[in-house]
């Protein structure tokens, strides 16, 4: 059985028996999002909350590199975002399934259940999703210097055409290409598995195959799903990280119902 308030239940309960994830329609993506933004307009305090955590970690981020002159660090940042960002959305999962479930939006709470999740497997999960993404950054780094030279790279803010020009255009494309390869297994991982463990009793590997396996069973769709989410989050991030306070809350809600739709539960 699904859990219905997370530090009531006993964990030493034997795992959940999970249903055979379900084909999704495009339709149901539509449908996902108009259920986010009806989640973040109902609570969007939550929302303005988690988001803001990495929008201050993107302003950190980008103080840093640009006082130490390696602002290109961004770039590899920037285009790997999509790997770290589902991980935000842990506590607006929880905001929808009260919501859906009209349970009470309890400040305390709903932290409560953030907090607990030490104790479960959402940890495991964080640390795929930290070493895949410190991965992809020494990748980046790599095809930088292969491409570049590593003089190069302190360069590329006062001379951007070194960055868009030549080889450093097909760097940027390759980079690209790898990054989205990365962002595509992780997607893979977490579309499903993410809200898995928090909604389920089951360890992470079980949610990663389960994940894998809805996936698998709407190929199409999932990758529309995964192609959206990488843009908006691109798109967010331009204007000094501060699109994230609305994009990341929305899809993190709506991701919620995706995970309904293909559980067999919306």
């Amino acid at each position: 059985m699904a859990r219905s308030d997370l530090p009531a239940r006993d964990h030493a309960n034997l795992p959940d028996i999970l249903p055979e994830p379900g084909h999704i329609a495009l339709s149901d993506l539509s449908d996902a999002l108009t259920l986010g933004w009806r989640d973040f307009r109902r609570a969007p305090a939550f929302g303005l909350i988690f988001s803001a955590f990495y929008v201050l970690g993107g302003w950190a981020l980008a103080s840093v590199a640009f006082a130490s002159g390696q602002d290109w660090w961004l770039i590899p940042f920037i285009l790997g975002f999509p790997l770290i960002a589902p991980f935000a959305a842990v506590g607006l999962y929880e905001v929808s399934r009260r919501i859906e479930a009209g349970e009470p939006l309890e400040t305390a709470r709903i932290l409560r259940v953030v907090f607990e999740q030490r104790q479960r497997q959402i940890p495991s999960m964080a640390m795929v999703i930290l070493l895949l993404f410190m991965f992809w950054v020494f990748v980046a780094h790599t095809v930088f210097a292969l491409f570049m030279g590593v003089s190069a790279l302190t360069n590329i803010t006062t001379s951007p055409e070194v960055l868009f020009g030549g080889r450093g255009l097909v760097m940027l494309v390759l980079g690209t290409v790898i990054g989205g390869g990365f962002a595509a297994v992780l997607f893979c991982f977490t579309v499903v598995g993410l809200p898995l463990l928090l909604d389920r009793e089951v360890d992470f590997i079980t949610a990663i195959i389960t994940s894998c396996r809805a996936v698998v069973e709407s190929p199409g769709v999932m990758a529309v799903w995964g192609a959206l989410i990488a843009i908006w989050l691109f798109v967010a991030i331009i204007p000094g990280f501060l699109g994230l306070l609305i994009v990341l809350p929305v899809l993190g809600h709506a991701s919620w119902h995706i995970y309904r739709r293909v559980m067999g539960g919306g």
